[in-house]
């Protein structure tokens, strides 16, 4: 099964969203969760309104669909779930740090990046495990 990575940005006013590996996928909206709707939309579009064959190879199987996010706009959506203080204690980074990263000022390194991510997985992992 493939896996299409659509891409998730803001600008100073909207969110974009396009896929990284199939070209002319492509979104936008006020909200991140906007943007990706527009573009799973488009994604549907694209398939429904082609012959199977003329698809790309990648859309011709079944496919799943990820979202990939730049640390600004990851930290700028996921604001009002995760505070400053929340992060800092799942990922070990402190909130001023984290601030300059959800502001822009600055942008993490790879391996800043990978142990962002590295926590978020391992906490959603935590969560999947609870039953109540």
């Amino acid at each position: 099964m493939d896996t299409i990575i659509i891409k998730v940005g803001a600008s100073s006013d909207y969110y974009g969203a396009y896929a990284i590996n199939c070209e002319g996928i492509y979104g936008a909206g006020e909200t991140a969760e906007l943007a990706k709707e527009n573009a799973l939309e488009g994604l549907k579009l694209f398939v429904e309104s082609r012959p199977k064959e003329t698809l790309p190879k990648i859309l011709q199987g079944d496919y799943t669909v990820t979202y990939q996010y730049d640390t600004q706009s990851f930290l700028n959506h996921y604001s009002k779930i995760f505070s400053k203080p929340a992060l800092q204690r799942l990922i070990g980074i402190n909130q001023k740090l984290l601030h300059h990263y959800s502001s822009g000022l600055k942008k993490p390194r790879l391996i800043q990046r990978k142990r962002i991510e590295t926590a978020l997985h391992r906490f959603g992992k935590e969560l999947l495990s609870v039953e109540l």
